[in-house]
């Protein structure tokens, strides 16, 4: 039995019971759902009394996931995360198959593929993308481990998982816009 698997199913059971989970990424800690839910969803936007046209990240397995969620992935996407460094969010333009409610005005999405091993069995199990989002109400700063989560967030989520905190003072993703006639912008480095 693999380390976390426990936890693993716990997750998997919340999520699709349409719940919203509390969880490790490979980045900060995150508030989750799965990103096809609309309402677990619109739970995240109330949990952190966030403005629905606020955009979350969608996490995904692999290539191969990430290619039945968007209509067409730049070619130039795969070398970015190819050759990334650190863990890498890119802005795709024409998400598919996920919530309206996820897709941002300009019809984008932002989406990692996750390098960390529990996202990504979770993801694999769910066979959905997840949303990523900090685990911070609207306009509090991100926590850097999960002693700095606050309690709203932690009673308000359906399911914290129960893992070793990994990721001391971790930091978010670098963002990267990549539209679809290949241009290229860093909105976070």
């Amino acid at each position: 039995m693999k380390n976390g698997d426990n936890e693993l199913e716990q997750a998997l059971q919340i999520l699709k019971r349409g719940g919203i989970i509390l969880y490790p990424t490979d980045t900060v800690w995150g508030i989750g759902c799965d990103a096809t839910n609309i309402d677990a969803i619109d739970k995240i936007f109330n949990l952190k009394q966030n403005d629905p046209k606020k955009s979350m990240v969608c996490l995904v397995s692999d290539f191969k996931m990430l290619q039945q969620y968007v209509e067409e992935v730049p070619e130039v996407a795969y070398d970015v995360l190819k050759y990334a460094r650190k863990p890498t969010t890119i802005i795709y333009d024409k998400p598919i198959r996920v919530s309206e409610n996820l897709i941002a005005e300009d019809d984008t999405l932002a989406i990692r593929v996750v390098r960390d091993d529990f996202c990504n069995r979770l993801i694999r199990k769910l066979k959905r993308p997840l949303v990523a989002t900090t685990a911070t109400i609207q306009g509090q700063e991100s926590p850097k481990s999960f002693k700095e989560i606050s309690k709203a967030i932690l009673e308000g989520v359906d399911y914290v998982v129960n893992l070793p905190d990994k990721n001391k003072n971790a930091k978010p993703s670098a963002i990267i816009k990549i539209g679809n006639n290949s241009t290229v912008k860093v909105i976070r480095k």
